[in-house]
């Protein structure tokens, strides 16, 4: 398929500087996958004056699809017949060719083809080195790739210089304009979450909505998340079936022209850094996604987001969680659970813990009690006991924390919750 170039003003103007026709010519194709041929049925019933005629028609048409004659979509291919879309993340490869169409033997031929972008002009020729001679009917042909990672206009410059047998070296330039366009529209959102009954300092919750904003279907091979260096990431996207897993989109992961799939992550800090509070909290960058897939007959894309970037959880200078705690406690019986307390702050605490009974949960111990000194980014566990009288889903509040240097009170309120029963009452009951 040969483009139509769009010629610009400095092409205009390169062949104006020399009227005389050159000896070379220059071809430019882009090479594209080809399409389904399509055709329109024409069709009618038995008692119209035609008949079967049309039925007829069809079914001896070559590009149709046997038993199946009335679908648009044939059974045969079509080369594109313009230039086509292009798109932020596929491969685009050109065909040049550069053909002697004088009598003449011209020597020196040099081919070079730049790529214009808004902020940049790329080199694609294979060969930046000059070719000795060229032979009447004889071409030079070179094909160039180029994975496209920018949105807006190209510009193709092919410029060919080269010298005839008189010793005049002669030049001309031309220009070949496209637009690439944006495949996908990629939405991100994320959930801070605390995981209180494990070591695992931070979980974040990724929910990445991705658009099929083309005109065809898109195959989507992989949609992963890279993690930064603090994280490992596990991907739920899958749910298990036995000993495979399978994926919730079912086998053909086919994403329909303005479709929108949701795609979930859960990021975990690493070991080394789970403990680590005052680092963790400071960290807003997560990972990157990287989409690949397939178009048409196979026509691969691939796009890569940049450092998708999260609000940073405010703890304030006080952290508490909770490392232990039963799902489920009898009624007006003791139950113990854990509390761990971190210094989210650059300075050293002298902490008291003081306990506040509510309606339902009541605390037993001693409050008001020296917690000691606390290092800023370091932790301490306090294992605690307390009891329900009331049954039911119910909330452990008031917990105090107060900070002798600066007289200062954190108040911990909804912390957790327990299911209450009673140990007396029958299930049947």
């Amino acid at each position: 398929m040969q483009v139509k170039g769009q010629s610009s003003a400095a092409d205009k103007m390169d062949v104006s500087q020399a009227k005389q026709e050159h000896l070379l010519a220059l071809k430019v194709m882009r090479l594209t996958k080809p399409t389904l041929f399509t055709n329109m049925p024409v069709t009618c019933e038995d008692r119209d004056l035609p008949g079967d005629l049309f039925i007829r028609l069809m079914k001896d048409d070559p590009s149709t699809v046997k038993g199946a004659e009335t679908l648009i979509l044939g059974e045969m291919l079509t080369l594109p017949q313009n230039f086509g879309n292009i798109f932020l993340g596929e491969t685009f490869s050109s065909y040049i060719s550069v053909h002697n169409d004088s009598n003449q033997v011209v020597k020196d031929i040099l081919v070079k083809a730049d790529l214009q972008t808004s902020s940049q002009r790329l080199n694609l020729s294979a060969s930046n080195s000059a070719v000795s001679e060229l032979k009447p009917e004889c071409c030079i042909d070179d094909v160039i790739h180029h994975e496209v990672k920018e949105i807006g206009t190209h510009i193709l410059v092919c410029a060919v210089s080269y010298t005839t047998q008189t010793g005049e070296k002669l030049y001309f330039r031309k220009f070949f304009k496209f637009q690439v366009l944006k495949p996908l529209d990629v939405k991100t959102k994320f959930y801070n979450a605390e995981s209180d009954l494990s070591s695992v300092t931070d979980e974040v919750f990724l929910e990445a909505q991705i658009q099929n904003i083309t005109t065809s279907p898109m195959f989507m091979e992989k949609v992963s998340l890279e993690p930064s260096m603090m994280y490992n990431v596990t991907e739920l996207n899958n749910v298990s079936a036995g000993i495979e897993s399978e994926s919730t989109f079912g086998r053909m992961s086919y994403l329909q022209p303005l479709d929108t799939r949701q795609y979930l992550y859960c990021l975990k800090p690493k070991p080394e850094f789970a403990e680590k509070a005052g680092v963790i909290k400071g960290v807003t960058v997560i990972g990157k996604l990287d989409i690949v897939w397939k178009t048409n007959l196979g026509e691969r894309g691939r796009l890569q987001t940049s450092q998708l970037q999260r609000m940073a959880p405010g703890y304030g200078d006080v952290r508490l969680s909770l490392e232990l705690i039963p799902d489920t406690v009898s009624l007006e019986e003791p139950f113990d659970i854990t509390c761990k307390i971190t210094n989210c702050s650059e300075r050293t605490m002298d902490l008291v813990l003081e306990m506040c009974n509510t309606r339902s949960v009541h605390w037993c111990g001693v409050s008001g009690r020296q917690l000691g000194k606390l290092s800023p980014s370091a932790s301490l566990s306090i294992p605690l006991k307390l009891l329900s009288s009331v049954q039911g889903l119910q909330s452990i509040s008031g917990l105090r924390l107060t900070d002798t240097f600066l007289k200062r009170t954190y108040e911990y309120d909804d912390i957790a919750q327990v299911c209450v029963v009673c140990p007396y009452t029958s299930p049947e009951s």
